[in-house]
């Protein structure tokens, strides 16, 4: 269990195993920060600020704390070609009191990769701890905890990487873990307790209530090793080669909008697109009939739906295992469903 802490301390290039904290996801890592980091720091008159392409989980969580605390929540926009506008995120750490800044490193719905290294140096700048959600890039683009910048916590899931369900990861400054007061209480993460108080175990152990998922933990160390030894350079030049291969055979088809940067550079693994005449949940359920997996919804990004201006999309996600010939498939079977709800 903790030789799978130290494979993840190494894999983020991180100063020690005691700043990883296993979790059941991104999820609990994001709520663990808002919720022990959050409610001892926040108050009235202060800024929250996420960015409007979060995930549901690196939203609402710091919607709700805002809201419990009385500080200022704000939304940073995006900007054209679907990239982070850091000008307004310029003037919102100028103009307030900013605490906390909650951004993804790329997002699941755009495939927007932000440049978090750049983001988290104008957040520290105006004083903000900076909280990134690593889920759904670290799959794709593996990010050393240097190569993000002055951050503060990174949050990341097991089951995007290759690893089981149910474990992820919060890595966190040493400094700032052993200041924050736990966030669940129970068994192994207490080192004394009397009658009238309680004192707490050593880090990472303070943020571990309970009896952990030892084996995901476990499993999520080989999956891990089984990405290492494929190569992360030649995970990532097949899959940016795919994503473009893909890109250009769906933006010739009549109807068809992809929702993703134009510039290569900040355009992830994510295919999200509309058709025209074709609601996304009757795309999904054709290309399912057809052998083709593809989500459709609003993939836990509401705010975002928002602004781009539809209910919903599809979006199909491209991995290492991924071939040109899928993605020919995936194209064909749009143009045929297009056709078939004409």
């Amino acid at each position: 269990y903790d030789g799978a802490r130290v494979t993840v301390q190494r894999f983020l290039n991180a100063a020690s195993a005691d700043e990883i904290v296993f979790t059941r996801g991104t999820t609990e890592a994001i709520n663990l920060v808002a919720q022990a980091w959050g409610r001892a720091h926040l108050g009235p008159g202060d800024d929250v600020l996420v960015t409007r392409m979060e995930h549901h989980s690196n939203f609402v969580p710091w919607q709700s704390i805002a809201r419990e605390r009385g500080a200022n929540f704000r939304i940073v926009e995006t900007g054209d070609d679907w990239r982070l506008d850091l000008g307004h995120l310029e003037k919102l750490l100028r103009q307030g009191r900013p605490k906390v800044l909650a951004v993804t490193a790329m997002s699941n719905v755009l495939g927007t990769v932000n440049p978090v290294a750049e983001i988290a140096a104008l957040a520290k700048s105006h004083g903000a701890l900076v909280v990134v959600d690593g889920a759904q890039a670290m799959a794709h683009r593996p990010l050393t905890v240097a190569e993000l910048g002055p951050i503060d916590f990174l949050a990341f899931s097991g089951h995007k990487m290759c690893g089981p369900t149910g474990i992820g990861v919060l890595w966190g400054r040493r400094e700032i873990l052993e200041r924050m007061p736990p966030w669940q209480f129970g068994g192994d993460m207490i080192l004394q307790v009397g009658d009238e108080a309680t004192t707490w175990n050593e880090l990472p152990y303070k943020f571990e209530a309970g009896t952990p998922s030892y084996a995901d933990a476990i499993a999520f160390g080989a999956a891990l090793d089984y990405l290492a030894e494929l190569g992360w350079e030649r995970i990532a030049a097949h899959e940016a080669e795919l994503v473009s291969y893909g890109r250009g055979l769906l933006e010739k088809i009549p109807g068809v909008r992809v929702l993703a940067p134009r510039d290569p550079a900040f355009h992830g693994a994510v295919l999200s697109f509309t058709a025209e005449g074709v609601h996304p949940h009757d795309m999904a359920t054709f290309l399912d009939a057809e052998g083709i997996a593809v989500r459709a919804g609003h993939h836990c990004a509401q705010p975002l739906m928002r602004k781009l201006g539809v209910a919903a999309t599809n979006r199909a996600s491209v991995s290492f295992y991924n071939t040109k010939e899928e993605m020919a498939l995936l194209a064909g079977g749009v143009r045929r469903a297009m056709e078939y709800f004409a």
